[in-house]
């Protein structure tokens, strides 16, 4: 950006003086250059990839066995219900004596979840074989199966398995759920 001087010889034999203009910095070349430096790293960078949890699971058998079924002795294992609102219940019974009380809810953190698996490890009648049972319902987050995936990697637990809630499970868990939504309603009022 070139400016125009203008000679004013309008004077009467004097000198003439420049007048002196501030400084100023043309950035036009520096906006050139920082569209480029982003254009040119918009085109280079690699996008976030989604994070992907490898379950190795097995293959079901093409014919049927004859192999005896191996049932989990419920003393010897533990039921656990991953729910919505970061809720997680648990149990250690059969379907004739399993009620709302004796469904407890725990949470996710040290004291919670994990401290639940150890006392019910340690007091198994075989704890060389104690199996967890992890049963995520329909509204429970990816987050929570995951945190439950790494509290057995935290406790050592190398025998757990995944499967769907019963549907005698879930008509209790209804239930609790139910009962704490009223109770929250109730005491929003």
């Amino acid at each position: 950006m070139a400016d125009i001087q203008v000679n004013d010889n309008s004077g009467k034999g004097k000198k003439v003086r420049s007048k002196k203009q501030p400084p100023h910095v043309d950035l036009t070349p520096m906006v050139d250059l920082a569209f480029l430096l982003i254009t040119f790293f918009m085109l280079v960078t690699t996008f976030n990839k989604p994070n992907v949890m490898d379950l190795g699971l097995p293959a079901k058998p093409k014919e049927p066995t004859n192999e005896p079924k191996n049932d989990i002795d419920l003393k010897n294992s533990i039921s656990i219900i991953i729910g919505k609102d970061n809720r997680v219940f648990y149990h250690q019974e059969e379907q004739a004596s399993l009620t709302d009380q004796n469904m407890l809810e725990t949470s996710f953190d040290r004291e919670g979840i994990r401290k639940v698996v150890q006392e019910a490890k340690a007091k198994a009648v075989k704890p060389d074989i104690f199996t967890v049972i992890i049963k995520p319902t329909d509204e429970a987050l990816y987050k929570n199966f995951v945190d439950m995936l790494d509290e057995m990697a935290i406790t050592k637990n190398e025998r757990y398995g995944i499967t769907e809630i019963r549907p005698w499970e879930q008509e209790i868990y209804d239930r609790k759920i139910g009962v704490a939504a009223a109770s929250a309603a109730t005491s929003g009022q």
